[in-house]
């Protein structure tokens, strides 16, 4: 948080007095008025008056570096405020204890309803989570049933089911993404184990969308949290598919650790680009498609800033995407 450099506290110090000079210069006045009609030296009250003035300068000379100490304690305390509002300094007038006492009546309202907040996102969270759970019996009992007969409009069925699955994922995701205690775990894995995971679970799609896959596996271990990462390529490959038509998706990762999947779709348009990771933001091809929810590209961009890797995108229309992720950021260590 930028703060006040010392002249401009400087600055701000002396305006606080404006009105106590104002009001002395008055009072001077009115001495050296009374003094001047009653035919009376003057010279003793502006003798006086310099006086006091020097005196004054000396006390705002001395003043100074406590004022600038109190300015940068209250500036930490307003860097944790939420956390430190009870540590405001003592009032010294009337004032000041009103003002103090009001921030802290706030402080309190509002650990309150960020308690209240927590449980309720809690409450919801627990809800989806048996939902999904619960959702997923009949999925997979469909899932079996449609296994049963090798058809055309069973293949299209197990492709819509497919589809639902992924946005009950996506429902779960979301709302462990906007927890406070989202279950990350950071180990070290290999990278083609966890590209060969999503590249299996979307097979049955590449076949029936007629979209070449091409991916040279690497010998490369990272320091990630496995499900969370899987989710990010996931999100990345159902897009490539869904916007390429008897096209080529490419996964790839160069020595610096940057994955990258690309695609031969339709591209992004320039003016979608910078607003693509934006929560509901469906772009023109979204909006065109009438089926997208704008949430899966927004929630790779939160789990990418959670996992602390960078994800971007270079696209332009009719030539296809590429989303690169910059794998070399991850920090967090080892458990």
């Amino acid at each position: 948080m930028g703060g006040l450099r010392w002249y401009q506290l400087l600055v701000r110090m002396l305006r606080q007095y404006v009105k106590t000079g104002l009001l002395f210069l008055l009072f001077a006045g009115i001495f050296a008025t009374v003094f001047y009609l009653y035919d009376m030296e003057t010279e003793a009250v502006l003798y006086a008056a310099g006086l006091c003035v020097i005196v004054i300068l000396l006390v705002l000379c001395a003043r100074f570096p406590r004022y600038y100490r109190e300015y940068h304690y209250r500036q930490r305390l307003l860097e944790n405020i939420a956390v430190s509002y009870d540590a405001l300094p003592e009032a010294g007038t009337l004032e000041q204890e009103d003002y103090r006492n009001m921030i802290e009546a706030l402080g309190r309202i509002n650990n309150t309803l960020l308690t209240e907040w927590e449980k309720e996102r809690q409450d919801s969270l627990d809800y989806y989570t048996t939902w999904v759970h619960q959702i997923k019996t009949p999925i997979s009992v469909m899932r079996m049933t449609l296994q049963e007969e090798d058809s055309e409009e069973h293949r299209e069925l197990m492709a819509q089911l497919f589809r639902i699955e992924q946005y009950v994922d996506m429902v779960l995701t979301y709302m462990r993404l906007g927890s406070s205690q989202t279950d990350f775990l950071f180990r070290e894995y290999d990278l083609d184990g966890i590209i060969r995971q999503a590249v299996r679970k979307y097979a049955p799609l590449f076949i029936r969308s007629r979209v070449r896959l091409v991916y040279e596996p690497v010998d490369m271990r990272i320091v990630t949290d496995e499900k969370w990462l899987l989710f990010i390529i996931e999100q990345l490959l159902s897009n490539a598919i869904k916007y390429t038509v008897e096209g080529t998706v490419t996964i790839a990762v160069s020595p610096q650790q940057v994955l990258s999947v690309s695609d031969t779709g339709m591209g992004i348009a320039p003016e979608d680009l910078p607003r693509i990771f934006e929560k509901g933001f469906t772009g023109y091809h979204g909006r065109a498609d009438k089926k997208a929810t704008g949430l899966g590209l927004y929630l790779c961009k939160q789990t990418a800033a959670k996992l602390g890797i960078g994800l971007r995108v270079d696209s332009a229309p009719a030539q296809g995407s590429t989303f690169y992720l910059d794998l070399r950021r991850n920090v967090p260590e080892i458990e």
